[in-house]
C-alpha cells in the first residue's frame, strides 16, 4: 500500500518540478522581452510605408486602403509610447508570474493531499487489503 502513496507523491513532485520549470522559463522570456522592448522604439515609424500588395490592389477599393493606412499611422504613437514604458513593468510582471506559480504550487499540494486521502479511503474499504487469512481462503 505504501507504493501507492509513494507513486502519488512522486507524480505530484514531478508535476511540481515541471510547473516550476515552466514558470521559470516564462519569467525569463517575459523579462527578456520586456527589457528589450525599449530597443524597438522607432520601429513603428515604418508604418507609413505600408501598402497593399500589387496583386490585391485591384480588389480593394482605394477608400478602404487609405482608411486602413491612416488608422495604422494613428496607432503608431500609442505603440511607440507602450514600447518606451515597457521596461518599467518588469517588477510587476515578475510579481504576477510568481504569484501564479505559488497558486499553482498550492493546487499541486492539494492534489497530492487529495490523492493521499483517496488512497487511504480505498485501503479502508478493503480495496488494498493484504493477504487474506487462511480461514477466509478455505471458505
Amino acid at each position: 500500500m505504501i507504493v501507492f502513496y509513494a507513486l502519488s507523491w512522486f507524480l505530484v513532485f514531478g508535476l511540481f518540478a515541471l510547473w516550476s520549470l515552466a514558470a521559470w522559463a516564462v519569467h525569463a522570456v517575459a523579462m527578456w522581452s520586456v527589457s528589450n522592448a525599449g530597443a524597438l522604439t522607432g520601429v513603428t515609424s515604418g508604418v507609413d510605408g505600408l501598402r497593399l500588395p500589387e496583386w490585391l490592389s485591384p480588389w480593394v477599393p482605394p477608400e478602404i486602403a487609405q482608411t486602413m493606412t491612416s488608422l495604422l499611422s494613428s496607432f503608431a504613437p500609442v505603440v511607440e509610447s507602450l514600447l518606451q514604458t515597457a521596461p518599467a513593468l518588469t517588477g510587476g510582471l515578475s510579481m504576477v508570474i510568481w504569484v501564479i506559480w505559488g497558486l499553482g504550487s498550492a493546487l499541486l499540494v492539494l492534489l497530492g493531499a487529495g490523492l493521499h486521502l483517496l488512497i487511504a479511503m480505498w485501503h479502508r474499504r478493503g480495496g488494498g487489503s493484504g493477504p487474506q487469512p487462511a480461514s477466509q481462503v478455505l471458505a
